[in-house]
């Protein structure tokens, strides 16, 4: 319906998105790695909403991937409604169904169909809107995993997990046996044990008539990139939908920089090699299908291309997607100042919205050692700096989302938590160095900062939901 999709942004900022955008035909995508909001937001909509909600604790088996089935499920759910109750509103001013038809972009059939029915008198008229009725669709409820977030989990007891019960294995898991029919988005590199994953669960493969329930989009940097990954999946008989270029310079959060090229020259070999991707992944697709006894697809699936990043104007999107033959663009970073779209809170949003550029930079704050474009005027910046100055610099870890170093430990630790940036300071003070070069490396340790609560806390102040653990520092993440 649109030519354009909203981004996964931060943790929380999109985890309700298709609540809010979904019923106007606008596809969002929803950040499936924390399970811990996702069962707060679950619970929230479920009151909200009068559907019944039974809590799925952490001491159940395989809570993670029944945590984000059961919300993944719930917002299927009430979009559906939504629908169905936009349907049967009448065509008059003010109301959501003349907004749904209102907002697609003038080239839509729909958009033609709707103005042509404007113009229609009596019965006609009627049967016109009965007709529109029937086109409309709701938006994508499209997921993302980082694949780089999938540690190994533990027992209690220190017993490490089989490797299905890992993040990003888990949060698949959760997607896979949902009700939706949309999109995966991986993004953040390649996972090879996630994408063989994939493999085992049926909606990732064609149906009689060549139609997947599941989908795959894998969010790239480069044409290699996409080739090499592209075969990855083709030879395990899956096919990739789309081709999600992101810039590495323009987009929020972290930035994935590509060496000496910009977005215009990886976006020229997309489109003059976009013919040579398809055709080689499709014969390469075919023959596994053969290979493992599956329905071969007649004719070759569609793939799409789309680019997001640093788009600022219509102007901007209207030369992307004609010059390059996009199918769309995605807009993440302005949403942030739509209330109607994403939940940021009171006091972030008025932050935002009076910050100057510099404001805006690239930091070294992530744990996971990738920059990341930060925004200096956060409670969470705030809250980092007034540790560091108590004596006790670091994060409690809660979530453990990004523990990965074993450095110190034998159980992976985030390199923000409190344990590690204690360990790590022991460390240096024994080297004994000149007071600014300990300074300097001091400043580099204490840098890092919780995004896992960070990124999920502003939606949870937003709608008056208890934060865990009283921490409700929020972190932000725009791009420049």
């Amino acid at each position: 319906m649109h030519s354009f999709h909203i981004p996964v942004m931060g943790l929380g900022y999109t985890i309700n998105t298709p609540l809010k955008v979904g019923r106007f035909g606008i596809s969002s995508v929803v950040s499936i790695v924390p399970d811990e909001l996702i069962e707060k937001m679950r619970e929230f909509y479920s009151r909200q909403e009068n559907e019944p909600f039974v809590s799925i604790p952490v001491t159940e088996d395989d809570f993670r991937a029944k945590r984000i089935h059961a919300y993944l499920n719930l917002l299927h759910k009430l979009l559906n409604r939504q629908i169905e109750k936009l349907k049967k509103e009448p065509f008059e001013t003010g109301m959501e169904i003349v907004k749904y038809f209102e907002m697609l972009p003038e080239s839509s059939p729909v958009k033609i169909a709707y103005n042509s029915m404007k113009l229609e008198t009596g019965e006609n008229r009627i049967q016109a809107q009965n007709a529109l009725r029937e086109m409309i669709q709701p938006g994508s409820i499209d997921v993302n995993i980082m694949t780089k977030v999938d540690r190994i989990n533990y027992t209690k007891e220190g017993v490490a997990l089989p490797v299905e019960f890992a993040e990003a294995m888990a949060a698949l898991r959760g997607y896979a046996t949902s009700d939706l029919s949309s999109s995966v988005v991986f993004s953040a590199g390649m996972n090879p044990r996630l994408y063989s994953y994939c493999e085992s669960f049926q909606d990732f493969f064609p149906d009689e008539k060549g139609i997947l329930k599941k989908k795959i989009i894998l969010k790239v940097s480069d044409f290699r990139s996409a080739m090499i990954q592209g075969k990855i999946f083709a030879k395990k008989g899956i096919w990739v939908s789309e081709y999600r270029i992101e810039s590495g310079l323009n987009c929020g959060g972290h930035a994935f920089a590509t060496e000496g090229l910009l977005a215009g020259p990886i976006l020229q070999e997309f489109h003059d090699k976009r013919l040579e991707l398809s055709n080689e992944l499709f014969a390469m697709v075919n023959a596994a299908l053969l290979e493992k006894n599956k329905l071969v697809y007649s004719q070759k699936p569609e793939m799409k291309l789309s680019y997001q990043g640093g788009l600022g104007t219509a102007h901007e999107n209207e030369f992307l997607t004609e010059y390059y033959d996009l199918d769309s663009t995605g807009w993440g970073s302005p949403f942030l100042l739509v209330p109607e779209a994403t939940d940021v809170d009171d006091e972030m949003l008025k932050q935002l919205s009076v910050a100057k550029q510099e404001d805006y930079y690239l930091s070294h704050c992530s744990p996971l050692g990738i920059p990341f474009n930060n925004f200096r005027n956060t409670t969470s910046e705030k809250q980092r700096l007034l540790r560091i100055s108590k004596g006790r610099p670091g994060s409690p870890c809660y979530k453990k989302a990004l523990a990965f170093n074993t450095e110190f430990t034998e159980q992976p630790i985030c390199t923000a938590s409190r344990e590690y940036i204690n360990l790590k300071t022991k460390e240096l003070e024994k080297k004994h160095l000149p007071k600014k070069q300990f300074q300097a490396e001091y400043d580099k340790i204490t840098e890092k900062d919780c995004l896992c609560e960070g990124l999920g806390a502003s939606i949870l102040l937003k709608n008056h939901i208890p934060v865990s653990h009283k921490l409700d520092a929020v972190n932000i993440c725009p791009g420049p």
